[in-house]
């Protein structure tokens, strides 16, 4: 579907954007724009790929006209660009809004405007149940996306949620992995805190899957396993032939969960079960107010989301097989040094 196409990624310098250029750059799509703030990195992707069909635009979600001086021409849109980590949401929460929420009504208005054929926007599971602000950011820019997707009529706009993309920057792999070449202890905050695993080609799958088979407002979700960070500690030293590495708990840090929630109870009730996929169709209800005050559901009350808690769990061989499937730590496993995802 993307053959002699325009694709425009927004964010698109950082580690998402990277990971569709390697799957998509050599096929016979016909442009993919790159649309960030970010001159340097653009500058970086530009060398490294050298490519006629890569494109880039320097501008800011929260910036309408530059979004719209970006979109002319385009038939498709993967909306990454988002701020993501939770302790600069945490402290500047208005600016959490401004990007994740009105930043992309900016990037939903203009593709509706420019006939845009079918955008698609990334989320998190932190937008389930959210305790911090990047999460309720991100929880209202899926709202967002179901309730433009309603009046859309050309331009179809689905959402995708997944969890942690393993050895991301900023992520907790790169982190261990510094801490044991250290020879510093491993700093775990939960042992028993569990998460979600993917790796970067899983999220691209999920963006692909999401644009070949979504209905206007549906939801995709990926199932994923999950392990706890003990776990994954074990397995990375493990990998790295530091079994021995020292352990140190320091507790929950502010924002943490115990676990994370890729499907609420309400959610999981309406969700279609695709196999390795859930597809969560939109809350199309009116204004009626019987709904929310007189009309219950009993399903809801007997359902369970579904978390990192009860997905299947990844024991340490199974963890250390996941891992080693990344090509970062592959690297890292030869002894060689290497920067994390973006």
């Amino acid at each position: 579907m993307f053959d002699k196409r325009i694709l425009l990624i927004t964010g698109g310098t950082g580690s998402f954007g990277n990971a569709v250029l390697r799957r998509f750059l050599h096929t016979d799509i016909a442009e993919i724009r790159i649309f960030s703030r970010d001159e340097k990195k653009q500058d970086k992707m530009r060398k490294k790929y050298n490519s006629s069909k890569l494109k880039f635009y320097i501008g800011d979600v929260r910036d309408q006209q530059s979004v719209m001086n970006s979109m002319h021409g385009v038939d498709y849109i993967f909306h990454a660009a988002a701020l993501k980590q939770v302790p600069s949401c945490e402290f500047h929460p208005l600016e959490a809004v401004k990007t994740n929420v009105l930043g992309t009504e900016n990037v939903l208005e203009a593709a509706i405007q420019c006939g845009v054929k079918r955008v698609v926007v990334l989320s998190t599971d932190k937008a389930v149940y959210p305790i911090n602000a990047m999460g309720i950011s991100k929880a209202m820019m899926e709202k967002v996306a179901v309730a433009k997707s309603r009046n859309s009529v050309q331009t179809v706009i689905n959402v995708t949620r997944y969890g942690n993309v393993m050895a991301s920057r900023g992520s907790v792999i790169p982190l261990f992995i510094e801490q044991i070449r250290a020879g510093k202890p491993i700093t775990l905050t939960d042992p028993n805190m569990t998460r979600f695993m993917m790796t970067l080609d899983d999220a691209v799958d999920l963006v692909c899957y999401a644009f070949a088979h979504g209905q206007p407002g549906e939801i995709f979700v990926q199932k994923a396993p999950a392990a706890t960070i003990e776990v994954l500690a074990k397995a990375m030293t493990a990998i790295l032939g530091r079994p021995e590495q020292e352990v140190i708990l320091i507790g929950t840090r502010h924002g943490e969960k115990l676990y994370e929630v890729l499907l609420s109870r309400e959610e999981i009730v309406a969700a279609e079960d695709l196999g390795g996929y859930y597809r969560v169709p939109p809350d199309l209800r009116d204004l009626n107010y019987g709904k929310f005050v007189e009309q219950g559901e009993i399903k809801i009350s007997e359902a369970t989301d579904y978390n990192s808690h009860n997905t299947d769990r990844l024991d340490i061989a199974g963890m250390q097989a996941l891992l080693m499937k990344l090509n970062f730590m592959q690297t890292i496993s030869r002894g060689e040094l290497v920067e994390p995802e973006e």
